[in-house]
This record gives C-alpha cells, sequence and structure tokens, in this order.
C-alpha cells in the first residue's frame, strides 16, 4: 500500500485504518483511488472502516471514484451499498448515501447540449450541408452544419468550431437565435439545441471528408423551400425565425463575459441586447 502528500490521491489507509478522502461542500465525503494495484480484501475491510468512521462523524454522500485499473474493485464497493453515479472513459463512480433520512445526492448530467449553425453570407447565401452518416443519409436533405459540444466547451466556440471541421469555413459567432429542448433523446439523457447565427470569414468551403458528403452555399428561399423543412414542424420554425433575423426583425442572445460565484470562472451570459 502506497500513499501520497495529495488528499484526493492518497488511498490506502490513514490513522485509524480508514479510506482517505476529502470533505466536500454538502456534508460527503470523496475517495479518489489511484490506479496502483490493491488487494480486494484489504480494500473491503478498509471501506467497512472508513463507513463506520464516517456515520459516526455525521457524513452525508460518500463518493467513491474507482479507476478502471482497479475495475476488480467495482464489485465489492457494490456489495457495501453503492451505486453507479457516473461513469466516463478511464473511471467509474460510485456513490452511497449514509443517514437514513431521504437521499438528495443530485443525479448524473441530464443533458448533451448541441449546435446548430445558421452561417448567412451577403449574397443572403446560407451554409449547407449533406451528411454521410445519422438519419439524413442519403435523404439528399440539405441541413445547417450541427454538432454537440464538448467538454468545457462554450457554445459561441462550439458553433465556430464545429463550421470550420464540417465545412472548412472560418466563421463569427454572432447570436444565439432560439434554443430547443427535447427528452429521452441520447441515451436516455435530454437534449438541449442551440441555433447560433454565425458570419463567415470565408468563402472556399472544404467539406469534411469522413462525415459530410457534400457542402455549399443556398440561395436562403431554396433551403427554407425544401419540403423536408417545410413538413418538419420545428424545423419550419428555425426557418422562419432565421428568416426574421435576416430581415431585422428579430434578435438574438449575445454572449457577455461574466465571472460565476464563489469560483471566479469566467463564463458567457447571454443576453438579448
Amino acid at each position: 500500500m502506497s500513499s501520497s502528500t495529495s488528499p484526493a490521491l492518497s488511498v490506502p489507509s490513514v490513522d485509524g485504518g480508514v479510506l482517505e478522502g476529502k470533505n466536500d461542500d454538502h456534508g460527503g465525503v470523496i475517495v479518489e483511488m489511484t490506479n496502483e494495484p490493491l488487494d480486494p480484501v484489504v480494500y473491503v475491510s478498509l471501506l467497512k472502516a472508513s463507513l463506520s468512521h464516517w456515520e459516526q462523524q455525521g457524513k452525508r454522500g460518500i463518493w467513491i471514484k474507482i479507476p478502471i485499473e482497479l475495475a476488480n474493485l467495482v464489485e465489492p464497493t457494490v456489495k457495501e451499498g453503492f451505486y453507479f453515479h457516473h461513469a466516463e472513459p478511464k473511471y467509474l463512480m460510485l456513490a452511497r448515501w449514509l443517514p437514513s433520512t431521504p437521499n438528495t445526492l443530485p443525479a448524473n448530467a441530464s443533458h448533451r447540449v448541441g449546435i446548430g449553425a445558421f452561417v448567412l453570407n451577403e449574397k443572403n447565401e446560407v451554409l449547407v450541408v449533406q451528411e454521410k452518416s445519422g438519419k439524413f443519409r442519403g435523404t439528399g436533405v440539405w441541413k445547417f452544419p450541427t454538432g454537440v459540444v464538448e467538454e468545457g466547451e462554450d457554445i459561441c466556440d462550439a458553433a465556430v468550431r464545429e463550421v470550420k471541421e464540417e465545412t472548412g469555413i472560418d466563421s463569427k459567432f454572432l447570436e444565439i437565435l432560439a434554443f430547443r429542448q427535447s427528452h429521452q433523446s441520447y441515451f436516455e439523457k435530454s437534449d438541449l439545441f442551440f441555433v447560433c447565427m454565425m458570419q463567415p470569414l470565408s468563402e472556399d468551403i472544404q467539406p469534411q471528408e469522413a462525415e459530410i458528403e457534400a457542402a455549399q452555399w443556398m440561395p436562403y428561399e431554396e433551403y427554407a423551400a425544401q419540403p423536408f423543412v417545410q413538413k418538419h414542424e420545428l424545423l419550419r420554425v428555425i426557418s422562419d425565425t432565421c428568416l426574421a433575423k435576416k430581415n431585422g426583425s428579430y434578435s438574438g442572445f449575445s454572449p457577455v463575459p461574466t465571472t460565476t460565484g464563489f469560483s471566479k470562472k469566467n463564463a458567457y451570459l447571454y443576453v438579448n441586447t
């Protein structure tokens, strides 16, 4: 068994033979296991002693982060009353509520965030693509560049990135025109989709070979007149909103740099100016 000077990484034992963790802001404990091998029998003994210790201290939610290298410790952790909270490529987070009161631990993140980019040039042409995969494959439907916001990425930056990746076009984020919330979508999660107004900074299109069948600048009226757009209520409303923006009768939400709460982290507040 080994130890470390960092509470977040020092695992096997501290005074009293319990797992070492750090207190969270809500009366709980977070234990982050290192990826060093640990005998399951020794681990279970430490875990049992730790639970008793934390219960005596009046702790509430207990979190144990198990790296993929220690996957053999997942089953004994579950047998001690823990449940799966969330998983990432390199770890599994398990949780247990100690008091006899109702469990108030927050659920795993419930939403995925996506963007659709409305890129309109000075010729009244909109940037559209045809996809090689997904539900639009082989349909002949022209659509806005779309994509998923990555972890730690702002919506405005994601829109710029997706436009560049799918079409090779450099662009500038202007506004969020609208957003849609749907449920039971991606792995039973909810979905937030933001329609973003973009200003093109280049003209020459270079479609992404892996995902994009074709890309072009299309007159906006031609895009909006597609039967699929007219028959699909959501796409029709989005199209009408983009048209209203193009005609100057609608205003979206622009990003204003701010800082958040006690952490003072940088963030954008999207406001109608």
